[in-house]
C-alpha cells in the first residue's frame, strides 16, 4: 500500500503543484457556474472532523465533496469519541478504514500530523492554531483569478501574526512572493512557529502604513482569534492602530486588493468602507474556498486528472 498524500500546512506542495491546482480550480469552477456535472468522487467519502467551530470550511467541504459526487460525514468532539479521550492515533486507524478522505480542524498542528501519521487515507488540515493552508490557496487563486500571477507581488499583512499569517509566510517562499507583515510590539512573528527558515521572502514593519504602501494585497484578520478570547480586551488597545482603512489602502494603491479570511468585525481589524468597497475581494474569496478544495480532494485522490 502506498503512503497517502496530505495537505497538513502550505509547503506540502510545491509550486509546480500549486499551477496545476489552481488551473483545475478555473476549470472546476467553469463546470459550477455553467451547471455541468463533473462527478470524478462518486462514492468516495469524506470525514470532517470538527475540533473547532466553522462556518466557511464545514459547508465549502461538504458542498464540494457533494459536487464531486461524493459525500461527507460531519463529526465533532461532541458527538465522537475523540471528545471522550479515544487517542488520535487510534480514530485515524479506524476512520481512514471507513473513508477516503479525512479533513480536520483543530487546536494545536501536532493533533493532525500524529492522526496522519495513522491515516491510511489523505488528511487535509481545515485549520490549526499554526495554519490554515486552505484559506490562502483560496486567496491566491483569487489573486491569480482577478490579476494575474503573484509571483513578485507584495502582500502586506496588518495585524495578529497568528495561523492565517503564518500560512502566507510559507506561501510566500513556495511561490516565490513577498509578505511585508506589521503587527503591534509583542505580536510579531516567530519564525520557527511559522515554519520559516530564512527571510528572503518577508520584512517586519512597525508602522503598518509602511508595510502596506505599494501592496498588491492588503490583508488581515481578525484581532482576537478563536482560543484567545480571554484577552479580546488587551487585544482591542493594542491592535488599535492597526485597523486597515481607506487611509491605508490609499497607501497600497487604486490596484491594491483587499482580502479577509472572515468572519470580520467592522469596525475593529477593518473599516466597513474597506472591506464594502470596491477593492475588496471578500466575498469571491470565501467562495473560491470551494473550488480550490474541490481541486485539492480530487488531486489527493486521483492524482493529476487530464480533462
Amino acid at each position: 500500500m502506498t503512503a497517502p498524500k496530505h495537505y497538513l500546512q502550505f509547503k506540502d506542495l510545491s509550486r509546480d503543484q500549486y499551477d496545476y491546482l489552481f488551473q483545475r480550480a478555473t476549470w472546476i469552477k467553469e463546470q459550477f457556474k455553467s451547471y455541468q456535472q463533473y462527478w470524478p468522487l462518486t462514492d468516495r467519502t469524506l470525514v470532517m472532523i470538527f475540533e473547532k467551530a466553522s462556518t466557511r470550511t464545514r459547508v465549502s467541504f461538504e458542498a464540494g465533496i457533494q459536487q464531486l459526487g461524493g459525500c461527507a460525514i460531519h463529526l465533532s468532539t461532541r458527538d465522537s469519541q475523540l471528545g471522550r479521550g479515544e487517542p488520535v492515533e487510534d480514530a485515524a486507524q479506524v476512520l481512514s478504514r471507513m473513508s477516503d478522505l479525512v479533513m480536520i480542524r483543530t487546536f494545536e498542528q501536532e493533533i493532525i500530523e500524529r492522526f496522519a501519521a495513522n491515516s491510511r487515507v489523505p488528511v487535509i488540515n481545515g485549520l490549526t492554531n499554526e495554519y490554515h493552508p486552505c484559506q490562502i490557496m483560496a486567496d491566491i487563486f483569487t489573486y491569480i483569478e482577478q490579476k494575474g500571477s503573484i509571483q513578485g507581488k507584495t502582500v502586506a499583512w496588518i495585524g495578529d501574526s497568528n495561523n492565517v499569517c503564518n500560512t502566507w509566510l510559507q506561501a510566500a517562499e513556495v511561490l516565490d512572493f513577498n509578505v511585508h507583515v506589521s503587527t503591534p510590539p509583542g505580536y510579531e512573528v516567530e519564525p520557527e512557529r511559522a515554519g520559516l527558515y530564512g527571510t528572503d521572502h518577508y520584512e517586519q514593519f512597525s508602522d503598518p502604513m509602511e508595510a502596506a504602501q505599494g501592496a498588491d494585497i492588503v490583508t488581515t484578520d481578525v484581532w482576537t482569534s478563536m482560543g484567545f478570547e480571554a484577552e479580546n480586551e488587551e487585544r482591542l488597545k493594542a491592535f488599535a492602530d492597526w485597523q486597515v482603512d481607506g487611509e491605508m489602502m490609499r497607501a497600497a494603491g487604486p490596484e491594491a486588493m483587499f482580502l479577509h479570511c472572515l468572519p470580520a468585525h467592522r469596525g475593529e481589524e477593518v473599516t466597513a468602507e474597506v472591506i464594502d468597497g470596491p477593492q475588496s475581494h471578500v466575498w469571491v474569496e470565501a467562495e473560491n474556498r470551494l473550488h480550490v478544495q474541490k481541486a485539492l480532494m480530487e488531486y489527493l485522490l486521483l492524482g493529476r486528472v487530464n480533462v
